[in-house]
């Protein structure tokens, strides 16, 4: 589209009510942005696109007002206001550092697991508080997931001719696994899981703010693409890690959503996750195909043929006194995991669950009971269970200091026909009370104490369990 005169007009820095040297421009299919001092200006194309409609100036406004409302859910800072330049209504932003952008910062190999364990806390609490989808309404509903994903394949076939056999196959996997997963589909829609949410989560549109990881530019112009469920948002941020070359940030970042969601279990995120993450890879596909690049669009294909393909299962439990490093040797499986399909189940987390606190409630102690101890356990090995089951494998930390709760996830991988590992931590007396004194912003709440008490309960490893050892 050829400038206008009106936004070459903006281009002049006296157009603004605040000082400005120099005007950027930025310019994508569906907006202009101007860069002006320290603000930025977004205004909309007058275009009418088949998932969009900017044809006209109310439309355009009306769209701006949405953008400012579902951004400032998360970035009330960032999104100011909605202002107008001769009639033409644009979006007042603040602007920041281009390379805080998280795939910036992620390219330059500074991206950690401190700053996706923030963005997952961020997105759960955002994911927690926004407008549930109706019951009655398409969104999230199975018949209307299904034929999203394959409206795919459709656009895909006339893009990508030569490639046929390889759509055909993966539309046959979508299928195959919708089948498989149709009630739990249901399920969420009538769990409340559908929801108002970002739409576009990838790196991208992520930014440091005073060193948090801040979601901006979301999808302001398709409820279809806004009203989903929360697995299918986390399942974007995981695929866009993978496709950074990220898998274990990107194992990360899904294991410390789970810890903030709880969405485990029947029924849970890890259901529908690799539906969805086929899904979005498919839809990168078709925009790069779009875009006339059949390479990356070729790209996208391998990656949802590999996403399709589950690893072969694992399970894993941790043995050791309180402070022997658990939590450390299971947080480093998790960052090295090459396939980014290794689910942590932290007692800790799940004790406190069961008790409806959050992951670092200070509990003063009180369900560290006997009883508390074995409904925790017993939680531990249904999640265990289905996650396996969902084709994810687990890592289960928590002490396992009796025999009788090792064996107990023995029996468990036993069923799935894999043996149990178990992954042995220890350290000195001194050391272990020196951690535990030191111990802060942990789910933990393991004294020395605690430890003392564990040290006349404990029963080791016997030789046949430490032939399990990792």
């Amino acid at each position: 589209m050829a400038l206008p005169a009106s936004i070459a007009d903006l281009l002049d820095p006296k157009r603004y009510p605040h000082p400005v040297t120099r005007v950027e421009l930025v310019e994508t299919h569906i907006s202009w942005l101007l860069l002006a001092g320290d603000f930025a200006y977004k205004l909309k194309k007058p275009v009418t696109l088949p998932f969009l409609d900017y044809g006209n100036v109310e439309r355009r406004r009306a769209c701006c007002e949405a953008e400012l409302r579902l951004n400032r859910r998360y970035a009330r800072d960032l999104y100011l206001d909605v202002v107008e330049f001769d009639g033409e209504p644009a979006v007042k932003m603040r602007r920041f550092d281009e390379a805080l952008r998280l795939d910036h910062v992620c390219a330059r190999g500074e991206l950690t697991p401190a700053h996706l364990s923030d963005l997952a806390r961020t997105i759960a609490a955002f994911h927690s508080s926004a407008a549930v989808a109706p019951a009655g309404s398409r969104f999230g509903a199975p018949e209307q997931v299904l034929a999203t994903a394959l409206e795919n394949f459709d656009e895909l076939d006339a893009l990508l001719a030569g490639e046929a056999p390889r759509l055909a196959t993966l539309r046959a996997w979508t299928e195959a696994e919708f089948a498989l997963r149709r009630n739990a589909f249901a399920a969420r829609k009538a769990g409340g899981f559908v929801r108002e949410c970002h739409g576009d989560l990838h790196l991208g549109n992520l930014v440091l703010l005073d060193g948090k990881a801040t979601p901006f530019d979301c999808i302001e112009f398709n409820e279809d693409f806004r009203w989903i469920d929360v697995a299918s948002e986390i399942a974007f941020t995981w695929v866009d890690l993978l496709d950074h070359g990220k898998p274990g940030l990107a194992c990360w970042l899904l294991n410390e959503w789970l810890v903030w969601s709880g969405d485990y279990g029947h029924d849970g995120a890890l259901a529908v996750l690799r539906f969805y993450a086929i899904y979005r890879a498919m839809v990168r596909a078709k925009v790069a195909a779009m875009r006339g690049n059949a390479v990356e669009a070729t790209e996208y294909l391998t990656m949802a043929e590999c996403l399709g393909v589950s690893p072969p299962l694992t399970l894993a439990i941790t043995f050791g006194l309180s402070g022997s490093g658990k939590t450390t040797v299971s947080s480093a499986r998790l960052l090295a995991d090459e396939s980014a399909s290794t689910i942590r189940i932290r007692s800790d987390v799940e004790r406190k669950r069961l008790f409806g606190l959050a992951p670092d409630a200070d509990s003063g102690g009180a369900i560290y009971t006997p009883q508390a101890t074995a409904r925790t356990y017993a939680r531990l090995a249904d999640l265990a269970r289905q996650a396996l089951a969902d084709g994810w494998s687990v890592i289960v930390d928590a002490a396992f200091l009796k025999r009788a709760e090792r064996a107990a996830f023995r029996a468990l991988a036993g069923e799935r026909g894999m043996p149990m590992r178990i992954l042995a931590c220890e350290a000195p007396m001194p050391e272990l009370r020196q951690r535990l004194d030191a111990r802060a912003s942990d789910a933990s709440e393991a004294t020395v104490a605690v430890l003392e008490q564990q040290l006349a309960w404990q029963e080791p490893l016997d030789a046949a369990e430490l032939k399990e050892r990792a």
